[in-house]
């Protein structure tokens, strides 16, 4: 069984064959529906071929380009608005010849396009303005086509068998585009056109420009996956208007944060707008999804991780995230979704492949620290909030996760979390999940089962948090066994993963419990959970700045002296910016300032130099060289939620804030030298919320408070 797991190493690899990356495209999403364009607004089979409108993980438009007498317009700009609501495109018509006399000079045409996802539809207002001094008759054409396409198979796994393209139908001015699946489930793709098109087919629709100068047309063109029934009678301005009003709902219900760094809250605006775009909602709440393009699904580490980083901003995402892992958590062994009771789940897709079996992700339970941080998030939301009867709701899951850690997740008893790689899912299964993400010095990948240093942080973690909510719930016998597990796990794992001649922790111990002697950016996670030694966070901080690590945008996955290194991979030398806000949270504990601003200094930077300062999933590892920026990694998420989400918990680390109930702490507070203020409005301490103002004076932070009530007690340490 484990033989079969390394001979298919690649099995869900992304497949990449063209040279243009992510950052190239323009992306817009709505709760299950995601799109890709093009910088023109248009979707076409080119690039990696990841373009399209898709839906519960089916690509349900392959093509969607707009013509003006058969050849593209030239593009003037495009760009999604700030607030990742709109996608507009201007364009102008190029010089348009008629047997061989000059029919319309190029620029006599603005082409305005805008479009948004809402509610499982597609809507776009295509608005065509003439500035010619004559009238204007040219035909112009939508081209489209749906290929049904599962996203793994836009990824590059090849299937045997697809279902059945159906006959195209066209109805008055509607066509549709029809798919019966392997899985059985009918799924459809209606387009319809305002005014009626001169000519509608299957894959086109042409429409006739008779234009006076300065007249302007405007048309408009929805798309509904599977009948259109989620917006069914809206039109373009009421979708719109109805996605602002709930946008603007959730900006209410959050933290906003402002700095005299304008660069800064570019990144700032840009991650609060891509984490609210990620939100997803569910029957149990609000859940950030994973990513754009090949994530847009619920991962349950990704989704702990983000609402951590987001915690402070707007607790009620974790609430959401949760609520939906404690409804999905495993109650019974089921060895092809890796379940087990008590385990919370790693991926939930809804395509027709994870349907039929294809691809184990339906509901996948293949990760070996998801359950731990599950228990972390729940303490953690409980210290922020204090909200006692909604941890009481997922008190019996929070209990059965800890059974499932001393279980399952320790079989031989020795206090450490291990795994063991699937037969038809992941072989390795912590945040680095590569299959050649945990190996020896020599380049050795390790035998399992596995036992990684950051995931005992993790559990270290989870039964410090779990003891106390065990105390707050009473049960006394419980909290004092977890505290004494906790404290054996940490004696435990000091003596088996410090290695003094690396000066750090190993990265894991293989099943034969050999150390794999590898320096990574793994090690880092033991600040954030606290298991590490006070006198060994020094000098893990070190090895983590040194050249080897550092790249100078930020800590990179692997040594640049390891046998596998290589900057170009997805977890052995790339730079990830949640990995970085982890280690940076961890030093804040640590109270290592100096060394935090490092951190904060390369990840801020780099921001600036992507598109939109969207940070994207990851970024490669090569060493920052003068006047350029970090070199993209081309098939990385873009947005991603924890990527996102990183921005946050790195400005917490400065702030030193942590929580207890309706008493907020500030310790140690410091801003790096590039940001002189931090304005914080309507921060939720307890039932209330509090303005404050923080300004850098040299290496000291002065905190006002600008409005509280008088029973929310604020304690700052300088």
């Amino acid at each position: 069984m484990l033989r079969e797991c390394v001979l298919h190493p690649y099995k869900y690899y992304i497949l990449a064959t063209s040279p243009h990356i992510l950052e190239d495209h323009l992306v817009l999403k709505d709760g299950d529906c995601f799109a890709v364009f093009n910088r023109y607004g248009d979707i076409v089979p080119e690039g990696l071929g990841e373009e399209g409108i898709y839906y519960q993980g089916t690509r349900f438009l392959s093509r969607l380009e707009f013509t003006l007498c058969d050849t593209r317009p030239f593009l003037l700009g495009s760009a999604v608005r700030g607030d990742n609501l709109l996608l507009v495109t201007d364009m102008t018509n190029p010089d348009i010849f008629l047997d061989e006399e000059l029919l319309l000079p190029r620029g006599s045409l603005h082409i305005h396009r805008s479009k948004l996802l809402f509610e499982g539809g597609y809507y776009e207002q295509i608005k065509i303005q003439s500035y010619a001094n004559l009238e204007v008759r040219l035909p112009f054409s939508i081209l489209f086509d749906g290929d049904f396409a599962d996203i793994f198979e836009v990824r590059g796994v090849k299937r045997e068998k697809r279902g059945k393209r159906l006959q195209d139908m066209v109805r008055g001015d509607r066509v549709l585009l029809r798919y019966r699946g392997l899985d059985g489930v009918h799924r459809e793709t209606v387009l319809s056109f305002m005014p009626q098109p001169v000519e509608l087919g299957p894959k086109w629709a042409v429409f006739h420009l008779h234009l006076k100068p300065k007249e302007m047309v405007t048309i408009l063109l929805t798309v509904f996956c599977n009948g259109g029934d989620h917006g069914k009678g809206l039109s373009y301005r009421k979708a719109l208007l109805k996605a602002r009003q709930a946008l603007k709902e959730l900006r209410r219900d959050t933290c906003s944060v402002r700095t005299s760094n304008e660069r800064f809250n570019a990144w700032l605006d840009r991650s609060y707008s891509d984490v609210f775009m990620m939100l997803t909602p569910t029957p149990h709440g609000l859940y950030p999804y994973g990513g754009i393009p090949w994530f847009n699904a619920i991962f349950g580490r990704d989704g702990i991780i983000t609402a951590l980083e987001f915690l402070w901003i707007n607790p009620s995402i974790a609430r959401g995230v949760l609520a939906y892992l404690a409804a999905t958590q495993a109650q019974d062994e089921d060895p092809k979704e890796d379940a087990e009771p008590g385990k919370i789940i790693h991926e939930i897709r809804q395509g027709e492949m994870a349907a039929t079996g294809e691809i184990p992700f339906r509901r996948y339970y293949g990760s070996v620290d998801a359950t731990p941080l599950f228990i972390v998030l729940a303490g953690s939301y409980y210290e922020r909030t204090g909200d006692r009867e909604f941890i009481w709701e997922i008190w019996g899951p929070i209990k059965l996760a800890l059974q499932w850690m001393d279980r399952y997740g320790d079989r031989d008893g020795d206090d450490f979390l291990e795994y063991v790689p699937s037969p038809n899912g992941l072989v390795n299964k912590g945040w680095k999940d590569s299959h050649d993400s945990v190996f020896h010095s020599d380049g050795t990948l390790a035998f399992p089962p596995i036992a990684l240093v950051e995931v005992q942080g993790y559990a270290y973690l989870a039964k410090v948090k779990g003891a106390m909510l065990a105390e707050a719930f009473g049960e006394e016998g419980l909290a004092q066994r977890l505290r004494e597990e906790a404290y054996k796990l940490r004696e435990r794992f000091l003596k088996a993963f410090w290695d003094e001649k690396l000066g750090t922790y190993v990265l894991a111990l293989d099943g034969k419990k050999n150390p794999c002697r590898v320096k990574a950016s793994n090690p880092g996670h033991t600040l954030f959970s606290g298991i590490a030694l006070r006198n060994h966070a020094k000098a893990i901080v070190c090895n983590l700045l040194g050249k080897d690590l550092f790249s100078g945008w930020g800590i990179r996955t692997l040594s640049t002296q390891e046998a596998l290194y290589n900057p170009v991979s997805y977890h052995n030398g790339s730079v990830w910016p949640h990995d970085n806000a982890l280690i940076a949270w961890g030093l804040s504990k640590y109270g290592l300032r100096e060394e935090l601003l490092k951190i904060v200094r390369g990840i801020f930077e780099a921001s600036t130099f992507f598109p939109f300062h969207r940070l994207p999933e990851l970024f490669c590892g090569f060493s920052r060289r003068p006047n350029e920026g970090p070199i993209s990694y081309p098939v990385a998420c873009n947005p991603q939620a924890w990527a996102s989400a990183s921005v946050f918990m790195i400005l917490q680390a400065c702030l030193g804030m942590a929580f207890d109930g309706d008493r907020l702490f500030l310790r140690h507070p410091i801003l790096p030298p590039f940001m002189d203020e931090v304005h914080i409005n309507g921060l939720e301490v307890g039932d209330t919320k509090v303005d404050l103002l923080l300004k850098r004076y040299q290496n000291d932070v002065v905190v006002n408070v600008l409005e509280k009530r008088e029973d929310v007690e604020i304690l700052i340490t300088k």
